[in-house]
């Protein structure tokens, strides 16, 4: 159990360095911590708990447990609307044989096997992997640039001398290797794309894992919720019935196959109906939020923007001086001069903008 806190401590945690922006948290960190909590939560009713148990007459329950997790439950979708305690013991389930009748459709004795809540933990763990890897990726080809530059100019106090000769390196820097930043910059806006097309491929990875049932899954729960309904279709109990079937079989005495029918009781299905209508709604929303930032990176394909995030950014720089770097920056040398303004002491950047701009003019004038 300590480990576990101390490991969503560690990801709760938010660095001193900033290579990132608000879109790219909620994917990296929200996401991925709320995934992970979620995960560890199942765990403990899939793994360690009582997750499923049978009532069959004459069989070792815990035999038939075991079977039934294994090679999963069944409902009757059709049934999910029925009446309880007159037309069905349970929503979604009857007697096979007894309810079928001459002539009667066949879909509406058509079985619906539950398989996927064995795997429900590890599908969450994969999922939270997958908000992970743009981060991952964009930390590696960063390189701990910003890092090494901004050095201790992120404090508002330290020592002068040290101060001094970090701000000169990171002039040094800029000056040299400016109009050298747009791959280091374009490798960035190729995370943030990947991480939009994650969010869709979650949502449709998703309805495939709950047998794509899952595209319309939190309006139809929130839908039957309001309409306080003592019976009908309740979405939550096809997807993640809380009684089901399963059936058993074995050779008697005198070798004749035995069916036994067992109704099983799915109490981790009732933390499963509610973390799934959760995500639905927060894939929605992550997805909408994302998208707003993939136009916010267009923006800043324009010049005028581009100046007026850097302005915003470096509010004790003198507009003029913010002007001079703006009109010679690539949209590389912006991006990493924002990233700097995240970090720095606003006064430590002022300083460095200051220097830098008479670098640039200069550095013009010779060339």
């Amino acid at each position: 159990m300590h480990y576990t806190i101390e490991s969503i401590r560690n990801l709760l945690a938010i660095k001193n360095i900033k290579i990132d922006n608000i879109f790219f948290f909620f994917h990296y960190k929200v996401t991925m911590v709320l995934l992970v909590i979620f995960s560890l939560l199942l765990s403990k009713t899939h793994y360690f708990g009582d997750p499923i148990d049978c009532l069959v007459e004459s069989l070792n329950s815990h035999t038939i447990d075991m079977y039934c997790w294994i090679h999963s439950t069944y409902t009757f979708p059709a049934l999910n609307g029925a009446r309880v305690g007159e037309e069905v013991a349970h929503p979604g389930v009857a007697n096979y044989e007894g309810m079928r009748r001459p002539g009667a459709d066949p879909e509406l004795y058509s079985v619906r096997h539950h398989k996927y809540y064995q795997w429900v933990v590890l599908f969450l763990s994969l999922q939270a992997f997958m908000f992970y890897v743009p981060r991952y990726m964009w930390k590696t080809w960063e390189g701990g640039r910003v890092g090494r530059l901004v050095g201790e100019l992120n404090l508002p106090v330290g020592d002068s001398d040290s101060r001094h000769q970090t701000l000169t390196l990171a002039v040094d820097y800029f000056t040299r290797y400016f109009h050298y930043h747009n791959i280091y910059a374009f490798q960035f806006f190729f995370c943030e794309l990947l991480n939009f097309i994650n969010i869709i491929g979650q949502f449709f990875l998703t309805d495939r894992f709950l047998d794509y049932s899952f595209m319309n899954y939190g309006p139809r729960v929130t839908s039957y919720g309001w309409s306080n309904a003592l019976y009908g279709d309740d979405p939550k109990d096809e997807i993640f019935p809380k009684v089901a079937k399963c059936v058993f079989h074995k050779f008697g005495p005198t070798g004749t196959v035995m069916r036994h029918d067992a109704l099983c009781v799915l109490s981790l299905n009732i933390l499963n109906e509610k973390v799934f209508a959760f995500l639905w709604y927060w894939f929605i929303a992550l997805a909408v939020f994302t998208a707003i930032g993939l136009l916010y990176r267009l923006a800043t394909l324009q010049l005028s923007f581009r100046t007026y995030l850097l302005r915003r950014h470096a509010r004790l720089v003198p507009g003029e001086k913010i002007e001079q770097i703006s009109r010679r920056c690539y949209i590389g040398d912006w991006f990493i001069l924002c990233l700097l303004a995240q970090n720095m002491d606003a006064f430590a950047y002022r300083d460095f903008m200051m220097q830098l701009s008479e670098r640039v003019v200069e550095k013009e004038h010779v060339s």
